[in-house]
């Protein structure tokens, strides 16, 4: 079911996004960064993690003093046409009406941002539903996805439009004054299209990659598999470029995504990722435009079974490893605080001297 258009996200093609370059982050903001936390009163690499993550931020914003006070967290919502084979316990129906409540601010993410100090933006990528969602941002480039075990899920068109809306979403909150921002997604049958990009991306069998999403049984487990081993196998996609993956077997949300990855390289914002559906999205990004992982950060493993061979893909760890499953962005909210309490100690600036201990020695400079 197509929706009407809104021509103005429709900026790039898919040879002007492939053509894009992006800029090395600031590397010797980084090592000013590491040696300022050198000489904080704790032991050498204390914070671990911390203190390269918050390096990265500083090469990627180019600021020594960093700074990310004004953050957000967009949950990009659509729906999946593959949910027609019941590959989901639940209906297309769920999505719009999680959406509602994320609107309404009840909806876990936004317990967990307030906590955090975020601000929530839900934004309506291809929800079914054709009526607006007081709330949420509307940038619809169509009514869900086609049912991609019989045709693409996507035009090259629809999936340009929507990697160029995640995009325009970053400019945007950068000129507002964020300084970071979080992925989060809403979409029932999602887990099937990330789960179908990864092994494909991935060029590994399915069942290696594809778990229970939302509380399948072992039965529907074993179906959801061979609906997507059948996609694989139809569209020969392990000898497929990852935008041709993304348009077949992808989804809208993942497609915004993506487009949040490459503007967060683009305009040197971090962007910190979520489960498996950002992962997916954040390897498509790297392929589709190299260099942009240095400008994503991760914060949870997630209790899907593609999460840990996408991290690998990407050559990073995950902060967090609590078998979540919830989506909308929690694991990467969660991450706001932590940087925010590692922050506080860099800012703080108490040194050796300030507490007369003679100061550690990083001997693996020397």
């Amino acid at each position: 079911m197509e929706c009407l258009e809104k021509p103005i996200w429709n900026k790039y093609t898919k040879e002007e996004l492939e053509q894009i370059s992006i800029p090395k982050p600031m590397e010797e903001v980084r090592k000013q960064v590491l040696h300022n936390w050198d000489v904080i009163a704790k032991p050498i690499d204390g914070l671990g993690s911390f203190e390269t993550l918050t390096a990265q931020i500083g090469a990627i914003t180019g600021e020594e003093k960093i700074d990310i006070s004004k953050k957000a967290v967009l949950i990009l919502c659509a729906d999946n046409g593959i949910v027609e084979e019941n590959i989901s316990q639940s209906g297309q129906e769920v999505t719009a009406a999680v959406a509602r409540s994320i609107a309404g601010r009840h909806s876990s993410v936004c317990q967990m941002a307030e906590v955090a100090g975020a601000d929530i933006i839900p934004v309506d990528i291809g929800i079914q539903n054709r009526e607006e969602i007081h709330g949420v941002l509307n940038k619809k480039i169509r009514c869900g996805t086609r049912n991609f075990l019989k045709e693409p899920a996507m035009t090259e068109e629809e999936t340009v439009r929507a990697m160029a809306v995640g995009m325009e979403l970053v400019r945007t909150l950068k000129e507002e004054g964020y300084r970071i921002l979080a992925t989060g997604e809403m979409g029932i049958g999602n887990t099937a299209t990330s789960s179908a990009m990864a092994a494909a991306l991935l060029k590994c069998e399915v069942p290696l990659v594809t778990g229970k999403g939302a509380g399948l049984s072992e039965k529907g487990l074993l179906h959801k598999q061979e609906v997507i081993g059948q996609a694989i196998r139809k569209y020969d996609l392990y000898e497929k470029d990852a935008f041709t993956i993304l348009e077949t077997v992808g989804g809208l949300d993942i497609a915004g995504l993506v487009g949040l990855c490459i503007g967060g390289a683009i305009y040197r914002i971090p962007i910190v990722l979520d489960g498996v559906i950002s992962l997916v999205a954040a390897l498509t990004a790297e392929k589709i435009a190299p260099g942009t992982k240095e400008y994503l950060l991760t914060s949870h493993q997630g209790k899907e079974p593609a999460a840990k061979f996408l991290l690998k893909a990407l050559e990073k760890e995950a902060v967090l490893n609590a078998h979540m499953a919830l989506g909308e962005g929690t694991g990467a909210v969660m991450m706001f605080p932590l940087l925010d309490m590692a922050l506080r100690v860099y800012h703080a600036e108490t040194t050796f001297f300030d507490i007369q201990v003679e100061q550690y020695q990083r001997f693996d400079k020397l």
